[in-house]
């Protein structure tokens, strides 16, 4: 089963000390490139997502937030006395700066960043849940990736069969189109009342026949989509092969066009490179 690099996973899990809630995005990309926005009070845990992410995933670009809502309702708050003496010594040397300062009013002391705390809840256990949360976004963002390469897959199989039937129809067409063409050269040194060699019309007709000859052509592209069809159903880390076969399948597809000598392999040639253009636009997204 293939995978695209697309999807988006958000968790959320409710503690003792509050809430935290994991979203993760994933975008296409050559290699895996996880970008990391963390709290300051868990970031011990780069080290642990990175591995985690490594572990889990092979290529894409991904986007992992965590958020952290603290609850601190009914725990007892604490005032930070070092910090509050801080401040007072500080309030205190401006004020002598000052004629006819203010009283400090002990309100505004405490309103300050970091003067009141509440219970501090334990971070290892606050690291471990989150953790625990990330492997659960991790695998929802997996299986997002899982439903959606599927829908790929099935996508590039409607088009593989699309290209087979082009093939099968080009080869059955090709003798009539190399008859029609002897005949075409025939009645045009008919036309010309020219006197013709037998010999050295046949030898012109040879060339003619070993210039348009689309054999080896299409046996490639047929060995080509049965490739793709192969790498597609044994799944994996799959996109850099599949890409690399749409650029063969496009080699082909174009030395097919350069030898056209009719209209139809003509289109032929030219529905073949659209259906491979449309499915090098859905295999840049599986990884």
């Amino acid at each position: 089963m293939v995978h695209s690099m697309t999807a988006f996973a958000r968790v959320e899990g409710a503690g003792a000390h509050g809430t935290l809630s994991w979203e993760l995005r994933s975008v296409n990309h050559r290699y895996l490139e996880p970008h990391l926005r963390l709290p300051d009070a868990f970031r011990d845990l780069e080290g642990a997502v990175r591995d985690a992410l490594r572990q889990g995933l092979s290529r894409g670009k991904v986007e992992c937030t965590l958020r952290f809502a603290e609850e601190n309702t009914g725990k007892r708050l604490q005032v930070d006395s070092q910090r509050a003496q801080q401040l007072i010594s500080a309030a205190e040397e401006v004020a002598a700066l000052i004629k006819q300062p203010a009283p400090l009013n002990p309100l505004e002391v405490l309103a300050w960043p970091g003067v009141l705390v509440a219970d501090a809840a334990d971070p290892q256990a606050l690291n471990a849940a989150a953790l625990d949360l990330f492997n659960q976004a991790l695998a929802e963002l997996k299986n997002g990736r899982g439903r959606e390469g599927a829908e790929l897959a099935r996508l590039l199989n409607e088009r593989l069969d699309a290209m087979s039937s082009e093939v099968v129809a080009l080869r059955e067409l090709v003798p009539q189109m190399l008859a029609n063409q002897r005949q075409k050269i025939e009645t045009r040194f008919a036309e010309m009342q020219a006197e013709l060699d037998p010999q050295r019309l046949e030898q012109e007709l040879v060339m003619l026949a070993q210039k348009s000859d689309v054999a080896e052509e299409l046996d490639r592209l047929t060995t080509h989509v049965s490739e793709v069809r192969r790498v597609l159903k044994a799944g994996g880390a799959a996109g850099r092969r599949l890409d690399f076969l749409m650029q063969e399948l496009n080699r082909e597809a174009n030395t097919l066009g350069s030898k056209a000598f009719d209209p139809r392999s003509t289109q032929a040639a030219v529905n073949l490179k659209v259906l491979i253009e449309q499915m090098r636009e859905q295999v840049q997204n599986i990884e």
